[in-house]
């Protein structure tokens, strides 16, 4: 937004500062000026940055009303004083959708000769960049660019029996001064005659009603509109307009008088005329009751010190700052006695709606740079949650191993959440939970697992060369429905390239095995008993015979191997990629395992080698069982150390395999001897036979 300190100045004329101070000490106050140019008319041309919730402050008044508060001086009143009316019947105006149009207010000029704009609007215009196009046009501008509060006028001959606000015909259709033709939807607002209609109410006027040099008289609209109909009709029709840019965002109710008034004014200033009968103003009172009637908000003076806390001025902020500073933005105090207020608010102001926000004004218009530098004391230390020693070991154990930290969406589309709301763990019958009010279809949803994020984010890397990636995502899943959402942590990762870099997808099995081994490491911080891996009941977008269910003390905790062919296609992946998904929640409750310190023993380690042919069932951890159950406390460690198939089954029968047992013996408190040596090696063989194994010679 630009804005004209001349002009700014005609409402406050005894404005004591220059321009440059007054740039700062807006800035300061939250009403920006990003920069300060020389104007063509004199005075300077600010460039305002104006947040989305101060409509009202989106106009030459309004921060005229900003200086007033800030320097204490007297707001020069609007002149909305309009030549004596001339007789005439009514104007016959009727609100259908009351609902989305609260006010609408109405004025005839007749007799109007339509020309250019001249003298001080013009020249206004000029300075602010802002096009000319006729001068009751210029008239509607100039007016929202003086008090913010959009306007329109009509060619009063091209309407048919009067004004109707309605609810537009679904299919109906409506060129636009923009000269393109738009077909409206049946929650679309229009402003119309009894036989058609006019302008999209709050948008942009219709090109067949304008103003043009042909028009004699005119009738002049100022209007009141629900912000949440304005906002879907100028989305849906791609259309930002100035006025679109203040209705959606919450116009003055009580402006539409005063605007109506100056555009009468400025139209019969320029172009001459003849006011005839008195302004038309139709209210719908419930729409009323929610702007300019609402509940006074209970201030506190001692509510108001607390929060602000201490200020470089030792008088501090008192009760007479407040009246002054709240009269000034509008608002109207009444005293409750022991140093409280009801405070009614101004009509322009709807986003004050509590205590806090009247607190917030006193502070901004004091000056945030006022206030003493003070920290806030603290009365606990800061205390960890429940689960954050098992979070950061987790975190501390993959970053060690590797693997990069990520962070994704918390939404995806409705797509994925059906395809992995079973990944996230979910309980059965939960689904995902849709969004009220979505970004957009690809975000649709609440994501009810990490894998779908997880899958966008390796894709991510791949499409941009990075061949080899190792990453891991701790965060919230979510599913139950829109009534009880059920949030819980969730933990993925996602590995490609490698040793299977440059591979044909599905061609190489060490990325299997190295996710594998990073979920064991997972799994080996907790206490969670034996770990046991299976084939079934893994997620479908997992390659089947490629993939595992990893279950500990009976119940699944993680899922993990390579996508399938099927996703990689619709997903465009051009290598093999590898996925575990982890039953978070489970695993926090569980207590971490806490290392043993044993000592090292000062006496030799003994190292007994047993070669047996198995058959394809028996399986190692079946062998390790069965050896640990022997009971022997010298047995430090038992391991595979080779594993031998003959193809042509010539040495090692077909469906079987040679596999070499290395147990290593170590006593803390003596060396060991041949005898016991010999013993325990008959127990193991004794054993390893009794599961099948034949001892090779």
């Amino acid at each position: 937004m630009k804005l004209l300190t001349k002009w700014l100045r005609s409402y406050l004329p005894e404005l004591p500062v220059d321009d440059r101070q007054l740039a700062e000490d807006l800035t300061l106050r939250g009403i920006a000026v990003e920069g300060e140019f020389a104007a063509a008319c004199g005075g300077a041309l600010f460039d305002m940055d104006i947040t989305t919730n101060r409509v009202d402050a989106m106009n030459h008044y309004g921060v005229a009303r900003e200086a007033a508060a800030i320097y204490g001086l007297a707001l020069k009143p609007l002149d909305t004083a309009l030549p004596e009316e001339k007789p005439g019947a009514t104007f016959p105006v009727r609100i259908e959708a009351k609902d989305l149009c609260g006010r609408f207010t109405a004025r005839v000029i007749r007799g109007v000769t339509v020309g250019a704009s001249t003298g001080q609007i013009a020249e206004y215009f000029e300075a602010l960049g802002q096009k000319r196009i006729s001068a009751p046009v210029d008239a509607t501008n100039c007016v929202w660019l003086a008090m913010g509060h959009p306007t329109h006028a009509f060619d009063l001959d091209k309407i048919e029996s009067g004004i109707v606000v309605r609810r537009a015909h679904k299919g109906e259709r409506l060129k636009l001064l923009d000269e393109t033709e738009r077909v409206l939807e049946d929650d679309d607002l229009v402003i119309a005659d009894e036989k058609k209609a006019l302008g999209l109410a709050g948008v942009m006027g219709g090109w067949d009603s304008r103003v043009t040099e042909a028009t004699k008289n005119i009738l002049v609209e100022a209007a009141w509109f629900d912000p949440a109909t304005i906002r879907r009709s100028s989305r849906r029709h791609g259309l930002h307009t100035d006025a679109s840019h203040r209705f959606e965002r919450g116009a003055d109710f009580a402006a539409a008088p005063a605007a109506n008034a100056l555009v009468t004014k400025l139209i019969v200033m320029q172009c001459g005329g003849v006011i005839e009968g008195e302004l038309v103003d139709v209210i719908v009172p419930e729409a009323e009751a929610k702007t300019v009637q609402r509940t006074p908000i209970a201030l506190s003076v001692a509510e108001v010190q607390r929060q602000l806390g201490r200020t470089q001025d030792e008088k501090g902020i008192g009760a007479a700052l407040i009246e002054r500073y709240l009269s000034a933005l509008g608002c109207t105090l009444k005293q409750a006695g022991d140093g409280r207020y009801a405070v009614t608010l101004p009509s322009w102001r709807l986003d004050l709606e509590r205590e806090i926000d009247l607190i917030e004004e006193v502070a901004r218009v004091y000056g945030y740079n006022r206030f003493a530098d003070t920290l806030p004391a603290a009365t606990s230390a800061v205390v960890d949650l429940p689960e954050a020693v098992q979070e950061r070991a987790v975190r501390r154990g993959l970053l060690a191993g590797g693997w990069s930290e990520a962070i994704s969406s918390t939404f995806c589309g409705a797509a994925d959440a059906a395809k992995f709301v079973e990944t996230g763990f979910a309980a059965s019958g939960e689904g995902a939970v849709a969004m009220g009010n979505p970004l957009s279809e690809e975000a649709g949803m609440l994501r009810p697992s990490l894998a779908p994020g997880m899958l966008t984010m390796l894709a991510h890397n791949l499409n941009r060369d990075v061949a080899e990636v190792r990453l891991f995502e701790m965060g919230t899943v979510f599913t139950g429905s829109t009534a009880k959402v059920d949030e819980r942590p969730g933990l993925a990762l996602g590995a490609t390239g490698g040793a299977a870099a440059g591979r044909l997808y599905g061609a190489n099995d060490a990325l299997f095995y190295e996710m594998k081994g990073a979920v064991e490491s997972l799994l080996a911080l907790f206490d969670v008993g034996a770990v046991t891996f299976a084939t079934d009941g893994v997620p479908a977008w997992l390659e089947a015979g490629r993939s595992a269910r990893v279950v500990a003390g009976g119940e699944t905790v993680a899922w993990f191997g390579e996508l399938s062919a099927a996703e990689a296609r619709e997903r465009k992946l051009r290598q093999a990629v590898y996925v575990a998904e982890v039953q978070l929640a489970a695993l926090l409750k569980r207590p971490l395992r806490q290392p043993v310190v044993r000592e090292l023993s000062r006496f030799q380690a003994v190292e007994r080698d047993f070669s047996f042919v198995f058959g394809d069932a028996v399986r190692w951890e079946k062998i390790a069982a069965a050896i640990a159950a022997l009971g022997i406390a010298e047995l430090v460690r038992v391991m595979p150390v080779e594993i031998f198939r003959d193809a042509k089954g010539k040495t090692v029968p077909a469906g079987s395999y040679s596999l070499l047992v290395r147990a290593v013996f170590q006593s803390a408190e003596r060396t060991l001897v041949d005898d016991e040596l010999g013993r325990w090696s008959a127990q193991i063989v004794e054993t390893l036979t009794k599961l099948g194994g034949t001892l090779r010679g």
